[in-house]
């Protein structure tokens, strides 16, 4: 039996066009709207969930306003961080989820049958009059309430708004309840501390509370059948950006910019014929794209706030994408609007040469190639999902990281042709400096040095001769990173023939336990694999009992990847000596090393206890990026 799924009170319309149609709010004349030139080229502005829950005035008043006079600006939020990653709006949706599934002592189910009355808000009819300013500590000092029925009634701000029933307080109350309080008392506080006006404050509060009812109606009924399907996570999950996005519009709004909440649970057009357990095909992502931009080009001249979480997916969004599906819908947004740029933006500069926090010499990255950006997302840093970069890139659309804290930067643009010159940032005519990634995208001759002209010079000798080579021709890597928390398996068959039966067996193993290899390195009767140490529960000690029977296996722990990127790597001939031998000089040892198939990165795994130490050593020596003497100044600290 599945859980039943309930369309949630923001998208509950006969039709997705027909939301839009049925008397949409009057624009005051103060308020700010898009560029109304119809050469103005769409601009996708995707905001994290930190960026939202810490900097939502920020946004409004430095950085989409400065945008939308000559562009057409769309904005796509992920549900809100709270104060600790823990206390996330995904977490704690997550949470409530699991928590509905479990027992308790008694849960009552009575209703009243009361309904709230419905009254005319300040953008349209759908505010609720009787919900009271003071978010609930507890289950027990506010009445619990659910859907019954589902009202077609005009459009206001956030969308139709359904009919709501109060349900009797019980003496024991699901844990979930506690959850859904939290949620709701971090989205009231938020929107008390970032909103002015108190008409649009008293709507935005009536809407967290009719979303958190809903949710806690639909949390009701999936104990009482005790199952959560996957759709209905989905739905579950989903409140998060509605909730982020009510509140970024009406933080916009409250700002004097003319924004308009966009809600996605039904935007997915009907896909026949595809095996739900099965990834879907890039012709599906393609008919959403035209889908997403045909929705929004329905807003006008209002700036479209725009749900990151979509559906409904075929066999789940959870399933299909996971959790990076807000950018995987901007960039499908950016896809379908055609957009001139996609912008995410977050609590850093952009790409940097290695993490700051690590390498206080890591400098700024200001163009990048879609194939750098993706191996050093693979290998630690967190710039964007590959297949997300795909969906922009294929269409040659540039992605340009940002710093929400410093709008005016250039930041990082992930360039479709990083051969061709990058265009500043139109909005504010930032300059961007010349981009230390230019070396490895320019084509210089080979180096000069070759294997015996290092002959009888002892390591420091050679080391310093290749520096010296590589400083000489300026062709220089792009980036140094680390993946920590890694595992290292070495398996040596017992057998000394029939290879292919050897590597059968172990990669039979690894895909009956579903566990993902981040890096391997193979010979005909040795395998090292290296994997993350966050297995859950005894798996790792399941795997490697069943990896036993394709022979003898030792396990490595406290390990981290250093790897190495550049999209011109292939051609620099020397640049793996240079990188060992800097590990040699500093007495790093090497447990495995790879190198990837397209030749832009070489990964090694060392000890997580030299890993800063390695990381220091080769973003001097290979990137070429001596310390700097400290100065009295203050570093920024970055968040990655």
């Amino acid at each position: 039996m599945s859980t039943p799924v309930s369309t949630p009170p923001s998208s509950r319309s006969p039709s997705l066009s027909s939301s839009l149609s049925s008397s949409p709010p009057k624009t005051p004349p103060n308020l700010h709207q898009n560029s109304a030139d119809p050469d103005a080229k769409w601009l996708v502005q995707k905001f994290g969930g930190t960026s939202v829950g810490k900097f939502a005035v920020k946004i409004a008043e430095d950085v989409v306003s400065n945008y939308i006079d000559d562009n057409k600006v769309a904005i796509v939020c992920s549900a809100r961080s709270g104060s600790t990653k823990a206390l996330g709006t995904t977490n704690l949706l997550l949470r409530a989820a699991s928590e509905a599934l479990r027992r308790t002592k008694s849960v009552g189910s009575s209703v009243s049958g009361m309904t709230t009355p419905i009254s005319r808000g300040l953008f349209g009819v759908g505010s609720s009059s009787d919900h009271s300013q003071s978010p609930p500590t507890s289950p027990n000092q506010k009445q619990r309430s659910r859907s019954s029925s589902v009202s077609h009634t005009p459009q206001s701000l956030f969308g139709f708004t359904p009919l709501i029933e109060q349900q009797q307080p019980q003496e024991s109350q699901p844990e979930f309840h506690i959850t859904v309080d939290i949620i709701r008392k971090e989205h009231i506080t938020a929107a008390r501390s970032s909103i002015r006006s108190k008409e649009i404050l008293q709507e935005l509060e009536e809407e967290i509370d009719r979303d958190c009812e809903w949710l806690r109606s639909f949390l009701f009924a999936a104990k009482i059948i005790d199952e959560i399907s996957p759709r209905s996570r989905d739905n579950i999950i989903g409140l998060g950006e509605r909730l982020a996005c009510k509140f970024m519009t009406a933080v916009l709004r409250d700002r004097g910019v003319d924004a308009e909440y966009v809600s996605l649970e039904d935007i997915v057009p009907p896909w026949e014929g595809e095996n739900s357990e099965k990834a879907l095909p890039q012709d599906f992502y393609d008919t959403l794209a035209a889908a997403l931009g045909e929705r929004l080009k329905l807003c006008g001249n209002r700036v479209p706030v725009v749900t990151g979480f979509f559906g409904p997916v075929p066999g789940s969004l959870l399933r299909q994408v996971g959790r990076g599906y807000t950018d995987l819908c901007s960039a499908l947004l950016a896809v379908g609007l055609e957009a001139s740029e996609l912008q995410i933006w977050k609590e850093v500069d952009g790409i940097f040469t290695a993490d700051p926090r690590k390498v206080p010499t890591a400098r700024l990255i200001s163009v990048i190639s879609p194939d750098e950006a993706a191996e050093l997302t693979y290998y630690g840093s967190e710039v964007v999902h590959p297949f997300t970069m795909e969906q922009a890139i294929r269409r040659k659309i540039p992605i340009r990281i940002k710093n929400v804290e410093n709008p005016r930067g250039g930041g990082t643009v992930i360039h479709p042709d990083p051969d061709t010159d990058i265009p500043t940032d139109a909005a504010l005519s930032a300059p961007i400096p010349e981009p230390a990634s230019l070396h490895t995208l320019q084509s210089l001759s080979p180096l000069s040095a070759s294997s015996s002209s290092l002959n009888g010079l002892n390591g420091l000798q050679q080391l310093n001769a290749l520096n010296a080579d590589f400083t000489a021709h300026k062709k220089l890597p792009t980036a140094v990173t680390i993946k920590e928390h890694i595992v290292v398996l070495n398996v040596h068959s017992n057998r000394k023939s029939v290879s292919h039966g050897f590597l059968a067996g172990i990669f039979g193993t690894l895909d009956r336990f579903g566990v993902v290899v981040d890096l391997i390195s193979t010979s005909e009767v040795h395998v090292s694999m290296a994997i993350g140490d966050d297995l859950p529960g005894k798996l790792l000690d399941r795997l490697v009992k069943d990896l036993k029977k394709n022979g003898s296996v030792s396990v490595h722990k406290d390990m981290t990847i250093l790897s190495l990127v550049g999209k011109q790597m292939r051609n620099m001939v020397g640049i793996a000596g240079l990188m060992f031998t800097t590990l040699a000089q500093g007495n790093v040892n090497i447990e495995m090393i790879s190198q990837g198939a397209s030749e832009i990165n070489i990964s090694c795994v060392i000890e997580a206890r030299d890993a800063i130490k390695a990381l220091n050593l080769i973003h001097q020596s290979c990137l070429q990026i001596k310390p700097e003497p400290t100065r009295g100044r203050a570093r920024l600290i970055y968040h990655l």
